[in-house]
């Protein structure tokens, strides 16, 4: 596997390329995007650049994949920053100019769906950044969460490590984009639990991997993107679950298909993020939603006792589908400390 490298970081001033590689849905909801454009200008001082699929719902792959390819080559856009998530960015990696990437590396932003291009960037030996989308946290009502701002910030802006910690309010409960009512107050949210570790009994550095899981078993299913199991050797797992909510018989189910294929073993660490356990197809009851994340912790937990037993893991860390969040640097550095309880990460 190629060494991983940072790419260099914007400032502000710069032009940022906005790019919907999954889907177009700042065409069906503009007020989210509207206002997410807005505050990388206002708060973050950078000056967006729209693409022709940014805002086109059902653009082909290759449309989005010429979108990606003209924000990397260009010497002008500085970061890379997808509007949203999706669920069919898989089908845009064959169309994607390794060489073309490669020669031109730039700080891509993105979750969830994005974990393809996440995962596909790390081959090439760039670093990306999961989390960050214009959408969800820039567009996030009421006002951007400070927690997740100042990591956003330190991932955009600068390099070296940077320390994450518990948020002290989390949540999960969303209200519809559609309603200009939606962005009139910021999300309730509820005290923050902290982090469960485990097996916390040593100190594991390593360059991250990982993403969301639901994205991860398709590219598992299809055989994209995933190296020989020993190529992980000794990377920092990192996990998250989306709106979709599988069930921790999924869950246990996805995790122990890597481990058969000799995958899980070969990380001495995990962080899996706190669960979403609210969506407008599953609307939980904040009793019902505690349930569903401590099954989905038991899940994970069987699995490590089954095919990693000596893996470290620290549970709810908010990162992923979580509100506020906290920017992963995949393929970047992770130290995670058990003996202090302490996790840094290297934008």
């Amino acid at each position: 596997m190629t060494p991983s490298r940072y790419p260099s970081k914007p400032r502000p001033g710069d032009r940022v390329a906005v790019v919907s590689p999954s889907a177009g849905l700042p065409g069906l909801f503009p007020l989210p995007y509207e206002l997410g454009l807005r505050r990388l200008r206002e708060d973050f001082g950078l000056e967006p650049v729209e693409y022709p699929a940014t805002r086109k719902m059902g653009s082909s792959p290759q449309e989005r994949a010429a979108d990606l390819h003209a924000a990397f080559a260009d010497p002008d856009i500085k970061a890379v920053l997808s509007t949203v998530g999706g669920d069919d960015q898989i089908t845009v990696l064959a169309h994607l100019d390794r060489e073309l990437l490669r020669a031109h590396p730039k700080p891509f932003f993105g979750y969830s769906d994005c974990t393809n291009l996440l995962v596909f960037l790390d081959n090439l030996g760039i670093v990306g950044y999961h989390g960050g989308s214009v959408m969800v946290e820039l567009g996030r009502p009421g006002a951007l969460h400070p927690f997740t701002a100042d990591s956003l910030r330190a991932a955009l802006f600068t390099h070296g490590p940077y320390e994450l910690v518990p948020a002290e309010e989390t949540g999960s409960v969303n209200r519809p984009w559609e309603d200009p009512r939606t962005f009139d107050a910021a999300p309730e949210l509820l005290p923050g639990k902290g982090w469960s570790w485990h097996h916390a009994d040593r100190v594991v550095e390593g360059t991250a991997w990982g993403g969301n899981l639901e994205t991860l078993s398709r590219l598992l299913m299809a055989d994209r993107e995933i190296l020989p199991p020993e190529a992980y050797e000794g990377r920092v797992l990192f996990l998250e679950t989306s709106e979709e909510m599988p069930s921790a018989e999924e869950v246990y189910r996805i995790l122990r298909s890597m481990g058969e294929r000799g995958l899980l073993h070969r990380f001495p660490a995990l962080l899996m993020a706190r669960a979403k356990n609210w969506s407008f197809g599953k609307p939980l009851d904040p009793g019902a939603g505690a349930l569903y994340s401590g099954e989905q912790h038991d899940a994970v937990l069987r699995a490590l006792a089954e095919y990693a037993p000596r893996t470290m893991a620290v549970l709810d860390v908010d990162c992923g589908h979580t509100d506020p969040q906290a920017i992963i640097p995949s393929g970047g550095l992770i130290r995670v400390d058990g003996e202090a309880r302490r996790i840094h990460v290297t934008y």
